[in-house]
């Protein structure tokens, strides 16, 4: 289930029935707002049980340049189109919030990074960038837009491991089991 943290967001806001309610600040995936820590810690064992889509990292520091350089591109990509709509130009308001918060996580775990994982997060960067060229230089403005309707969000992997990359959480993030979940049996 890939889940990203602007479309859980546009739906908090109302967006999807047209009641945007402006959020100014930088998105912060280490602040829970009240949310309690068991929450959080569920909702990270079900994030972290998911699969990565294909070319993912699997480290959180280079997942977490990955996620950046994904909705960077997507926000670049909305930036490019003509005649873009109120929605449109929510989640591409929204996506510079998420981006942003990927970069502060980044730039406040680069320190404790060593230099192959530095390199790692580089190149992770690089492919999820590169996979926007062939839609960015698209002439045709239908075309674009299609392809920014298209984009499905990020994994819901992604704001956890910027908080933990953010917060030096070096523990293993918690199993569906260990916070009382457990796989439905298949049926006979």
């Amino acid at each position: 289930m890939i889940v990203s943290f602007v479309t859980a967001a546009l739906l908090s806001l109302g967006v999807a029935q047209g009641q945007a309610t402006p959020q100014d600040g930088p998105i912060q995936t280490n602040v829970t707002r009240g949310e309690a820590t068991e929450s959080v810690r569920l909702r990270e064992a079900l994030a972290y049980s998911n699969p990565l889509p294909r070319g993912a990292p699997t480290q959180d520091y280079p997942l977490v340049a990955w996620c950046d350089a994904l909705v960077s591109g997507h926000v670049r990509l909305g930036e490019s189109l003509v005649n873009i709509s109120t929605e449109d130009q929510e989640l591409v308001r929204l996506g510079r919030l998420e981006a942003q918060d990927f970069r502060d996580a980044l730039r406040v775990a680069e320190p404790r990074q060593n230099a192959a994982t530095r390199a790692a997060a580089r190149a992770a960067a690089q492919a999820a960038s590169d996979q926007w060229i062939t839609i960015q230089a698209q002439e045709d403005p239908d075309l674009r837009s299609q392809a920014f309707g298209l984009f499905f969000g990020l994994p819901g992997r992604c704001e956890h491991a910027a908080r933990r990359i953010r917060d030096n959480i070096t523990t293993p993030p918690a199993t569906p089991a260990e916070v009382g979940l457990r796989e439905t049996p298949p049926a006979s």
